[in-house]
């Protein structure tokens, strides 16, 4: 799935192919990316490279005019989306937090409590 993500967010495409696949004009891309709602790539001869994510994007955009939304309504969509993918990133485990739980969990198993001081070294009598 990675791999396909990453294959849509290549930039490859120019702003005539674009133009051809949304039925936008160039001033239209143009007026989007200056809302900042598509980012193209920049060649070093600058200029735009869109992905096929970015073509989605204006489908997108253009979908929610013609439905009546205006620009502040698509932003303040966009911005709501990204906000909740911020939180999905914040919520998720670090390395630290699986390693915590999976030890509790072991102790959990093994019929000791976790942070009770205890550990299995201690549970063995020496002989």
């Amino acid at each position: 799935m990675a791999e396909k993500e990453l294959q849509r967010s290549k930039s490859v495409l120019p702003i005539g192919t674009v133009m051809k696949l949304t039925d936008l004009s160039a001033r239209q891309i143009r007026y989007y990316e200056e809302q900042e709602l598509v980012i193209p790539q920049r060649t070093e001869g600058n200029r735009r490279m869109y992905s096929l994510n970015d073509i989605d994007k204006l489908l997108e955009i253009k979908d929610y005019l013609n439905d009546g939304i205006n620009m502040a309504g698509i932003k303040a969509i966009y911005a709501q989306q990204k906000k909740r993918q911020n939180e999905l990133k914040n919520d998720s485990l670090t390395d630290n937090d699986v390693r915590r739980i999976l030890h509790d969990e072991f102790l959990n198993i093994s019929g000791l409590e976790p942070n009770s001081g205890t550990s299995l070294h201690s549970q063995r009598p020496l002989k």
